[in-house]
């Protein structure tokens, strides 16, 4: 059995996605003892978001850290400087699979204030982002399983992010 968040009937939204191998890169920028995550829309029934950290599609012709900063600029519009890598993750629900690869990031101006970014593989009134926010372990705990990305499901401290996970379906 999965812990893929996706629902039994696809939503429109994910088609672009749908019967192929995707590998996905995601940034964990920690501030504060909380995590800048992305909600998303369509992974779940409802208008339920589903969190998870800013990320996306590795390119062909990038590398891996390439493909972090570009993503968690699109999503965020903070730049990153790439650090540690920290997780794998195996997502395979069908018609949706990917290998996720995760990094810690820091931002480059810590002062900085995250903006809600786009998916350029979407167009303007059919965006899968719709907010982000800044969530503390506390946080994460108190939000139904389901809405959460599974990398982040067990993090009770913010010393947890940083402990390398690889998940892989059974």
């Amino acid at each position: 059995m999965s812990d893929s968040p996706v629902s039994p009937s696809l939503n429109p939204l994910l088609e672009a996605y749908s019967g192929k191998v995707r590998v996905r890169v995601g940034g964990l920028l920690l501030r504060h003892g909380a995590l800048l995550l992305a909600g998303h829309r369509g992974l779940l029934p409802g208008q339920a978001a589903f969190w998870s950290p800013p990320g996306g599609g590795w390119q062909f012709g990038e590398s891996l850290k390439e493909a972090v900063v570009r993503e968690f600029q699109e999503e965020t519009g903070l730049v990153v400087r790439v650090r540690r890598f920290l997780h794998v993750h195996e997502f395979n629900q069908s018609p949706l699979q990917a290998l996720e690869l995760f990094f810690e990031v820091l931002a480059e101006d810590e002062t900085a204030l995250p903006r809600l970014g786009h998916d350029p593989e979407h167009d303007s009134d059919n965006q899968l982002l719709t907010e982000l926010a800044w969530h503390t372990p506390r946080q994460l705990q108190q939000l139904p399983p389901a809405q959460l990305h599974p990398v982040l499901r067990q993090v009770l401290s913010p010393d947890d992010i940083f402990v390398p996970q690889l998940q892989f379906v059974g």
